[in-house]
């Protein structure tokens, strides 16, 4: 009766151990982690609205968005790892080992032809933000209006973008039935053309220092001996790469299936701050404040949004036509991130290291706060009447449908001429090619970073 005892006891502490996991997990976490209105109504724009607000002499002139991907399925290497963990808890599984057992007689049906897709809920999380932006902004998502839409050329973007359009609907008929999705590598995948980042950050192992050694730091190995001793296994058989691969696959099927798996029974709220630590470790080693090159490199695509802002701006002024009133762009997490750390958002005072994982118990850097699935990045331009002429064109930015506070002026509404001021260094100064050039003399990884 014993193990009987134990086994009907699982579900119930599956439900315990899973409350508040939802909030560690990272790029892998829903976008309702963010916005937890949207649980309840996928429609809502939230409480953040009246603040978005602009007084009325302004209009909308350009929406310009750039979108990391909806809700996609594990990768083939995350596949693959998850597959040896199972069979391995299969094979070695006891009846006395409840959550083995369980895990054991868990169906494994991912397959390594998912391989990062987007899943069908992905496909809503798309069409779901579609729609609120339009209800946000009815103006410049009114009929005949033209949308530029672009995309990374993986499989998983372009659905996204796909789906965004067709969340706007035939209602709203932008000018065709049907928008055509441009591929655009150089802007959305900017990092595969960084022959220094990919040299100094992407291919070498030395760069990831910090998070191999949290790897192997006390906090992790806590984890680690908690989940061996769990599974009835010796801790010599699991390592931090395992652990993670068992509590992202909670992640995948919370965010996939909305279920809460018997691989959440493995983690506390606890382990989950562990684990979360370590992936964002990793964002922050390699696309984040870790190494200037990670954020410098994203200056190509930063310096496109001004372009196309200062077209609107010129096409204004010359009482034609805005040309592209809405720009939207679907990338990746690794887009997004490189991006917001360029502008300077969420850097801590302190760097993300192996050994201060208690000091940055409240660190701004949390990736899935940043950058979850279906993240955005909004700017929006606006045409003010009755201003002077610096304040005759305005600037808003939404993060994830919130309005963000603008660096130098600590308000959610800037000019556009103090923008681009603000940033006038990297906008005059980013030369790609050249931030990108490996060094022509001999030099170390750790000199050029």
């Amino acid at each position: 009766m014993a193990p009987c005892r134990a086994a009907c006891l699982l579900p119930l502490l599956v439900a315990v151990a899973s409350a508040g996991l939802g909030g560690y997990f990272g790029t892998k976490s829903r976008y309702e982690e963010v916005n937890p209105h949207l649980a309840e109504d996928p429609l809502s724009l939230g409480p953040h609205a009246a603040a978005a607000r602009l007084p009325a002499a302004c209009a909308p002139l350009q929406l310009r968005a750039v979108l990391r991907h909806g809700t996609r399925y594990p990768t083939a290497g995350q596949i693959r790892r998850l597959a040896e963990l199972h069979g391995r808890l299969r094979r070695a599984a006891a009846p006395s080992c409840p959550a083995a057992a369980a895990l054991a007689a868990w169906p494994m049906w991912y397959e390594e032809s998912l391989d990062g897709r987007l899943a069908p809920r992905g496909r809503r999380d798309m069409e779901h933000l579609a729609r609120r932006l339009a209800a946000r902004f009815p103006a410049l998502f009114a009929a005949r209006r033209r949308l530029a839409l672009a995309s990374s050329s993986k499989h998983r973007c372009l659905q996204s973008g796909a789906a965004f359009r067709r969340g706007l609907g035939p209602s709203l008929s932008l000018g065709a039935d049907e928008t055509e999705i441009e591929v655009n590598d150089a802007l959305m995948r900017f990092f595969d053309h960084c022959d220094k980042f990919v040299a100094f950050v992407e291919d070498n192992d030395t760069a990831m220092y910090q998070v191999n050694a949290f790897k192997e730091g006390p906090e992790m190995r806590k984890v680690l001996e908690k989940v061996a001793s769990a599974l009835c296994l010796p801790a010599s058989e699991l390592n931090a790469d395992l652990v993670q691969v068992a509590f992202l696959t909670c992640s995948y099927e919370l965010a996939i299936k909305n279920v809460t798996s018997p691989w959440c029974s493995l983690f506390s709220e606890e382990d989950a701050k562990v684990l979360e630590y370590l992936n964002d470790l990793k964002q922050y080693w390699k696309r984040g404040y870790g190494y200037d090159i990670n954020s410098r490199s994203s200056c190509i695509l930063f310096q496109d949004i001004f372009q196309q802002l200062d077209k609107a701006v010129d096409e204004s002024r010359s009482s034609k036509p805005i040309s592209s009133p809405l720009i939207v762009q679907v990338g990746h997490a690794e887009t997004l991130q490189p991006l917001l750390a360029l502008m300077g958002y969420f850097k801590d005072a302190e760097p993300l290291q192996a050994n201060n994982y208690i000091r940055q118990a409240h660190r701004k850097f949390r990736s899935g706060r940043i950058v979850p699935y279906a993240a955005n990045l909004v700017f929006v331009l606006y045409h003010c009447e009755q201003k002077t002429s610096k304040e005759e064109y305005q600037v808003q930015m939404l993060l994830n449908e919130k309005p963000m506070l603008f660096h130098h002026s600590n308000e959610t509404i800037s000019t556009y001429a103090d923008l681009k001021s603000y940033y006038k260094d990297i906008l005059q100064n980013c030369h790609f090619e050249e931030v990108c050039e490996l060094p022509k003399v001999n030099g170390t990884v750790a000199d050029e970073l």
